[in-house]
């Protein structure tokens, strides 16, 4: 061989050119085979430009953009009679993405996979990898790595990269498991709503037992029985002329009950002749905890009660700020650690940094002894941090010209809580009075704060802004006179009140989020995909940030528990909820546990749609109606926007009409129709009362109502208007939209501030409180609202 290839050259030197152009196709081809960079694979595009500041050239940084694959959407996709195998195929939107990262993937040395660091996320890194190794088959020795960080920062980042790990098959299996049972309760439970009720609407595995907690809870709300009860206060005089009040408790030393007002108003008189004496005084020190980071529930429950956001914007604006902000000075960051957690652990490092701040920026006083360590619950999955700073040197005040407005909120909280996490206790001197007045007994506190202590940092908020007040009765710098034991006390005024006991609140985003993590239904991820689901489904609504289950939502939840009770509760969710965990720590092999769960629910199946028909048929109801067009029989039908009748022969005979009663959805109005002449009336739509033409859909002429509230747009001289967002809050906006876009939440009333004389003010209803307020200085006053408005 070597003989027949020297011999041609001297013989054809012809041959010599092209030998000579061959020599550049080898090099090329050489170079093509030279290996590239090794890759990070990420989840999200915004995580790249972060990360490939870290790691300067040495990688390339590329995204999923999130899962590449998934069970299909046109069919189960579980294979019942094998084992439960899940089929997977790759999502349609992902092709592209995934034939790109294919591509680079065949030149690089080693891949180091790093989607988020829970269930979701290794499952995202599973799917790449076999998808991958299954159809690029020049892959030879490459390398596949998962690499986890729980704070994007350079330190974490370059860590794991330096420490990586192979998948985790445990919660791979964990992911399918979770999976698996959704796809089974939603894709076999769903289609017996569309029989008995209409097409379009979903059952979910936790899903359903949250429009449960919140049906129950509207039952409990609509059922409640006010009681009347009166409570008596004494105003009283110390010896030296200081007034305090106390509340009167026991009667011989039982607790009393004032049902009514004769009954208050007999004890009433028999007080007014009696002699007040402080029979004891206790005096002590109360320390007050710091409270612990924050998990993903508590800071949803938390942004919900000070800003009434949504738990999901809460978790999108999360999301923005652990993958990476552009700061000022600084380039992409990522401002905190990884959001879906309910570990209350903190690292060594970032305590260490904490402390040093407090020190260095708030005072040596505010350090505790030894530094502070919080135990998370028995089902708290310990991979990840709490939701902390990435540094606590970043003070929301250095960088909040590099954030919007809802991001700067939630980061100040974020950092806030972290900050008072750390810090020491606050200390309040509590006093505590008992006064007899003959056979009578009252009772007076006071605290007062002797050291803020973490509250000098952050204070939680135990309900939602503007529900009631805000601080608990025992944490207000309460101050009572100098009391000694023994001295007698003057009585200035009696005053009896009377009250009525209060149902049970609904549910709103911070409760419903807090009742699910108690009862272990869900995890930290999906509590905002719940709500989300339930509201876009319309099975609830919200009402002034208030969860009300639509009249579909009771009918649902009533069908789902009828047919499916031992799934769909509380007890059997939780209960699943751990077995998926156990899957997660190696202890339960997954296809056994859908293999138990399969058989009952298989069974339940079976019977639900035995009794389905005549489901349907008490739905349907009997509205002993004719259908005016075929003679046929009228019943309840169920559209996308409530109940209305229709002919039983649909689509033979299309005849449908509102339901007795609900003519004044389509009221009349004393106006014709522009565009042809007919009756105009109001109707009800998805965002509220419209007016349209009666003679829809041959005529599709629609005008919106517009409420005026009297008051001018400060911009721009328009009108402000009552507008509704989202099909369910309403607030107040320029009639000139979208060339202005001035906009309230408040009710706009036409009165000067007698503070700075601002144009108008603002006035909030809230139980029996009305603030009115001005949105231009700090004028603020509050009035009791009559029960009967």
């Amino acid at each position: 061989m070597e003989e027949k290839a020297a011999e041609p050259a001297p013989e054809q030197p012809a041959a010599e050119k092209p030998a000579a152009k061959a020599k550049p196709k080898k090099k090329k081809k050489a170079a093509d085979k030279k290996p590239g960079k090794n890759i990070i694979l990420v989840e999200s595009p915004t995580k790249v430009k972060t990360i490939k500041k870290f790691v300067k050239n040495k990688y390339e940084v590329l995204a999923t953009k999130g899962h590449v694959m998934d069970l299909p959407k046109s069919k189960l996709g579980i294979d019942i009679e094998h084992n439960f195998e899940p089929t997977y195929i790759v999502l349609r939107n992902k092709r592209k993405t995934l034939t790109e990262l294919k591509k680079e993937i065949k030149k690089a040395p080693e891949v180091f996979l790093a989607a988020d660091p829970d269930r979701e996320g290794e499952a995202i890194c599973w799917h790449v990898r076999e998808e991958i190794k299954r159809s690029v088959k020049q892959l030879g020795e490459k390398k596949f790595h998962r690499v986890m960080f729980n704070e994007i920062t350079e330190t974490a980042v370059l860590k794991a990269l330096n420490e990586p790990k192979e998948i985790d098959m445990n919660l791979v299996n964990a992911q399918q498991a979770r999976r698996v049972l959704d796809r089974l309760v939603g894709y076999k439970i769903s289609p017996l709503l569309w029989g008995a009720i209409r097409k379009g609407l979903s059952a979910g595995r936790v899903q359903s037992v949250a429009l449960k907690l919140i049906v129950d809870r509207q039952r409990e709300i609509d059922a409640f029985k006010p009681v009347e009860y009166w409570s008596v206060e004494a105003s009283l005089d110390t010896p030296r002329q200081e007034t305090f009040t106390a509340k009167l408790a026991e009667k011989d030393g039982q607790k009393i009950d004032l049902t009514n007002g004769p009954d208050s108003e007999a004890v009433v008189n028999d007080l007014k002749n009696q002699q007040y004496s402080a029979s004891e005084v206790v005096k002590k020190e109360r320390r007050r905890k710091a409270l612990p980071p924050f998990i993903t529930s508590t800071l949803q429950q938390d942004a919900a009660r000070k800003y009434r956001f949504t738990a999901q914007k809460t978790m999108i604006i999360a999301q923005q700020l652990y993958e990476g902000l552009e700061l000022v000075g600084e380039g992409q960051v990522g401002l905190i650690t990884y959001m879906r957690t309910d570990s209350l652990r903190v690292s060594d490092e970032a305590q260490k940094e904490a402390l040093a701040y407090i020190k260095d920026s708030i005072g040596a006083n505010y350090l505790p002894e030894t530094p502070n360590f919080y135990k998370s619950k028995k089902s708290a999955q310990d991979a990840h941090e709490a939701i902390r700073p990435s540094s606590a040197y970043r003070a929301p005040e250095k960088i909040k010209d590099s954030l919007d407005a809802d991001q700067y909120k939630v980061y100040s909280l974020i950092w806030k809580r972290f900050l008072a996490s750390q810090m020491t206790q606050a200390v309040f001197d509590d006093t505590r009075v008992r006064i007899s007045a003959g056979q009578y007994l009252f009772l007076a506190s006071g605290s007062v704060q002797k050291f803020d202590g973490f509250l000098k940092v952050y204070e939680e908020i135990k309900v939602e802004t503007g529900e009631e007040n805000n601080e608990k009765e025992d944490e207000k710098d309460n101050r009572l006179p100098e009391i000694n034991q023994g001295e007698a006390l003057a009585l200035k005024e009696l005053i009896p009140a009377q009250h009525f006991t209060q149902p049970p609140p609904a549910y709103t985003d911070a409760t419903l989020v807090k009742t699910l993590e108690e009862k272990d239904i869900g995890r930290p991820s999906t509590y905002a995909p719940i709500i989300s689901t339930l509201v876009a489904r319309r099975y609830i609504d919200r009402d002034r940030n208030k969860f009300i289950p639509s009249e579909l939502g009771f009918l649902v939840s009533d069908v789902l528990l009828k047919s499916f009770p031992t799934i769909i509760n509380e007890e059997f969710t939780a209960k699943m909820e751990d077995d998926l965990d156990s899957i997660e720590e190696g202890k339960v092999e997954w296809h056994s546990l859908i293999a138990a769960f399969y058989g009952p629910f298989a069974q339940l199946l079976k019977d639900a749609e035995a009794h389905m028909d005549l489901l349907k048929k008490d739905i349907e109801g009997d509205l002993k109606e004719v259908c005016d067009k075929c003679g046929g029989k009228m019943i309840i039908k169920w559209g996308r926007f409530g109940k209305f009748m229709s002919c039983e022969k649909y689509p033979e005979c299309k005849n449908a009409k509102p339901l007795p009663g609900s003519e004044r959805l389509e009221e009349k109005i004393d106006e014709k129709c522009p565009t042809c002449g007919a009756q105009l009336i109001i109707k009800q739509g998805p965002f509220g009362s419209f007016v349209a033409c009666s003679k829809y859909p041959d005529c599709k002429f629609t005008r919106q109502i517009i409420k005026d509230t009297g008051v001018a747009c400060p911009d721009c001289g328009g009108k402000i208007i009552e507008r509704t967002f989202k099909r369910f809050r309403k607030f107040y906006g320029c009639s000139n939209y979208p060339k202005c876009k001035f906009m309230i939440w408040d009710y706009p009333i036409k009165e000067k501030c007698p503070k700075c004389g601002a144009p108008f003010l603002l006035e909030k209803r809230l139980k029996d409180k009305i603030t009115i307020s001005c949105r231009q200085c700090d004028y603020k006053e509050v009035k009791e609202q009559a029960k009967n408005e």
